[in-house]
């Protein structure tokens, strides 16, 4: 019932072959290549147990914080739990509140904003959750804003835009505009990928078949019905 967003939620699809594969790699993996609830599931603990690890050896890891609060929003995800949802949310916003200029923090609450719009309509994402679409979208625009020439950035804000609206109108520039982007990291490239994808039905003028698409390319899009 409530998605959580997380498009934002990694920064490498695959483990080296030598080098074990961090919390961040085990997100990635889960988020964009599990098509089974259960195996996701348990990467995802696998994850968050990494996270839990780094945090006890130093509790103000930034990088173990945001891989934790990620691993909890994918789990809610998954399972529709409110509980996990709220707790991915509060700490989402700490995140961006400790460092507002941070545009992957601002992409994440975004996301969490929208994804619960999109799940459950506004109404009920705003009673049960306490999740607005128009702080969603504000937050998105920040995160494009501060993102540079990054592809990640305006590649996500048209993916999230089109699953609210397949005829958002800033969407196909969005998209666009990903696709001139740089592609320092994996998650740029993914992301650039399926920008470009869900430009084919955009062009095309189907606003139905661009939103489904939309939605299919976010994280766990495949697996969380």
């Amino acid at each position: 019932m409530f998605k959580q967003m997380s498009a934002l939620c990694a920064i490498a699809l695959v483990a080296s072959p030598v080098v074990a594969a961090s919390p961040r790699d085990i997100l990635t993996t889960a988020a964009f290549g599990a098509r089974d609830k259960a195996a996701a599931l348990a990467q995802l603990a696998q994850a968050e147990a990494g996270a839990n690890a780094a945090l006890a050896r130093n509790p103000g890891d930034r990088e173990a914080q945001l891989t934790k609060a990620m691993a909890i929003g994918y789990r809610a995800k998954l399972t529709k739990s409110r509980a996990d949802a709220v707790d991915a949310r509060d700490r989402f916003n700490a995140l961006a509140a400790a460092n507002p200029r941070d545009p992957e923090a601002q992409a994440i609450v975004a996301g969490w904003n929208i994804d619960a719009v999109t799940a459950v309509g506004g109404f009920m994402a705003g009673t049960v959750l306490g999740a607005k679409k128009a702080t969603g979208l504000a937050a998105l625009d920040r995160s494009v804003a501060l993102g540079g020439n990054r592809a990640m950035f305006p590649g996500l804000a048209a993916l999230l835009r089109l699953t609210l609206d397949g005829a958002d109108p800033k969407a196909r520039g969005l998209a666009e505009a990903s696709l001139r982007g740089a592609t320092p990291t994996a998650l740029d490239r993914m992301i650039q990928r399926s920008a470009n994808a869900v430009l084919v039905p955009v062009r095309a003028g189907n606003a139905k078949a661009a939103q489904a698409l939309a939605k299919q390319l976010l994280p766990f899009g495949r697996v969380a019905r």
